[in-house]
């Protein structure tokens, strides 16, 4: 079972990885490389007294960080970099598929893939939707507090409302959901960024519609996959 699992999480992880790629260069990425130019517009040009430096050889550390080059060497990395979590996401996935002792199939790992959806995408974006580049935002440490936070209650959430009969498991599930939203997200004191409102709403529009995607072909793939290994077996 482990085995049949571990193949089946590879498989689905690089097939959902490669069509989530596919999707990003649609919209999200043209998005983001438009963002970006906003950025670069508000560098300061440099000042003639460090006019030298642009003769300075390549090696030279500037103290930029390091990013991939814009066109097919930034697309390599972002695939490798959607493989990578399509593959990690399709294990934790086929482990819950695994404790909850049902048999699933093409159809039902599509569920399965909607449910990591709200769990890991949606259900976060309604706190802390996808950001460009240039966004004001709160410290790393407590977003990423408060995604966890939302990630396990909303999915143990789900599992209490999908798996118990008895209505107060279901009660608390839902209590489970709304929590992290009660407490609420953290925002910085003033809000905005570089890029306009209407492309900044139009990136998380297009990410999460990518998000959505990635987790109906993950789950179904998983499913369709995992069932086949099942019949071999």
């Amino acid at each position: 079972m482990i085995r049949n699992l571990l193949l089946a999480a590879i498989a689905a992880g690089m097939l959902a990885g490669v069509v989530a790629t596919a999707t990003q260069a649609v919209r999200v990425i043209p998005l983001i490389l438009h963002a970006e130019t906003y950025e670069t517009a508000e560098a300061p040009a440099a000042s003639p007294t460090h006019a030298h430096d642009a003769a300075a050889p390549a090696n030279v550390h500037d103290g930029e960080a390091w990013a991939p080059e814009d066109g097919l060497e930034r697309l390599a990395y972002t695939l490798l970099a959607n493989i990578i979590a399509g593959v990690g996401f399709a294990c934790v996935l086929g482990a819950a598929i695994m404790f909850s002792n049902r048999r699933v199939s093409l159809k039902t790992g599509a569920v399965w893939g909607a449910a990591g959806f709200l769990v890991f995408s949606l259900a976060p974006a309604l706190g802390l939707p996808p950001e460009l580049p240039g966004t004001e935002a709160a410290g790393l440490t407590v977003r990423q507090g408060w995604w966890l936070l939302t990630v396990v209650s909303t999915a143990a959430g789900l599992a209490f409302i999908a798996f118990p009969r008895r209505v107060w498991f279901k009660a608390l599930g839902v209590a489970l959901m709304v929590l992290p939203h009660v407490i609420g997200a953290p925002h910085p004191e003033t809000h905005g960024g570089l890029a306009p409102g209407a492309l900044a709403a139009e990136f998380a529009v297009a990410s999460l519609v990518t998000a959505a995607v990635f987790w109906v072909v993950l789950g179904s793939t998983l499913g369709g996959f995992l069932e086949r290994l099942g019949r071999t077996a």
